[in-house]
């Protein structure tokens, strides 16, 4: 018996950051903007005869057994399955830790602030779903996998925009609510060809440490900084523009958000936009007048969006080379049924 699963790594447009609890409740219009791309979470399941797991982990380059025996509670969090710890965790929620070779692929490079370990989770617990033959609960695999996530971390709330993309697909606004977000859907082929045209997603080949910044800022805007506090309140505001410029077919629009977006960003905590890329941002705002950059997920390295106007594609891709960064080229994917 063979399953394999794939999910959307996601990226960020408007207001990321606004989707921990409870800042999302206490702002106004704290919605969250992102796409689902053709960036892929990749898992593949196999019956094997093997009283355990065996990963093949694509992103590490490396094979390993873990017995049966060894998925205890007291394991799991001792660090006998180190980096691996997280899919063990999804494994052993499932109760599957026997007779499965498991092969994944998180579809982003490592620290590259587009969610990819969220994607990976959600994407595994759906694959699990399937090989158990139990129904699948989007609701549930994202309250599992984020509570787990939470549990590894041990930095309080995370964001909870990561994991949508990869179950809903298209182009999301994700709005605050008490129990759980809102998703609407706002996908277009015309809204997506937009996107595409004019943004260039970059990796700064830089990695950064997932969660790091943005527990900085929550702790800062629960401890009172103002700064922090306005900060985020504008990007809300941002955010909840950029819905009501889709929703109104005003695509145009959007350009001028997102950068003002990432400029609102990069003054909530020091680091979050790294020299290498405000040196990008400087060439890239001299051969595109009105263009601009967002940094993806919380920033300190990882992968940035840049803002150009569509006849600059080439000029951008050029430029990207010159710096010795890289292109993660895609495209937008439909919604999911």
């Amino acid at each position: 018996m063979e399953f394999e699963t794939k999910g959307s790594v996601r990226v960020d447009l408007l207001g990321g950051t606004l989707d921990l609890a409870p800042i999302n409740l206490i702002l106004d219009g704290a919605y969250t903007l992102n796409v689902a791309t053709s960036l892929k979470a990749n898992v593949l399941l196999r019956t094997t005869d093997f009283d355990g797991i065996e990963i093949n982990s694509i992103d590490y380059n490396s094979v390993v057994k873990f017995e049966s025996a060894k998925f205890t509670k007291e394991n799991l969090s001792s660090g006998e399955f180190k980096e691996l710890r997280f899919v063990a965790e999804i494994f052993h929620y499932f109760g599957t830790t026997s007779g499965v070779y498991a092969e994944m692929k998180s579809g982003s490079p490592p620290g590259a602030g587009l969610g990819g370990s969220s994607t990976m989770g959600v994407t595994l617990f759906k694959a699990l779903c399937k090989f158990n033959g139990i129904s699948f609960s989007r609701v549930e695999a994202i309250k599992v996998v984020s509570g787990i996530e939470r549990m590894i971390l041990m930095k309080g709330q995370t964001g909870y925009q990561d994991y949508y993309p990869a179950l809903y697909g298209g182009i999301l606004c994700l709005k605050p609510h008490p129990l759980a977000p809102e998703v609407a859907q706002l996908y277009t082929p015309e809204l997506a060809s937009y996107l595409c045209e004019h943004l260039t997603l970059v990796s700064s080949g830089k990695s950064r440490l997932s969660g790091i910044n943005n527990w900085e800022v929550y702790k800062s805007f629960f401890d009172g900084d103002e700064r922090v506090q306005k900060g985020l309140a504008k990007i809300a505001r941002l955010a909840s523009r950029g819905y009501q410029a889709i929703s109104d077919g005003q695509y145009s629009k959007l350009k001028e958000l997102i950068i003002a977006e990432g400029v609102e960003r990069e003054q909530l905590w020091p680091g979050i936009v790294i020299d290498e890329v405000v040196a990008f941002r400087d060439q890239l705002t001299q051969i595109d007048s009105g263009s601009g950059i967002k940094i993806c997920g919380a920033g300190g390295g990882g992968c940035f969006l840049a803002i150009h106007s569509k006849e600059a594609k080439a000029d951008v891709q050029h430029l990207i080379s010159e710096c010795r960064m890289s292109e993660l080229a895609f495209q937008i994917d439909p919604p999911l049924t």
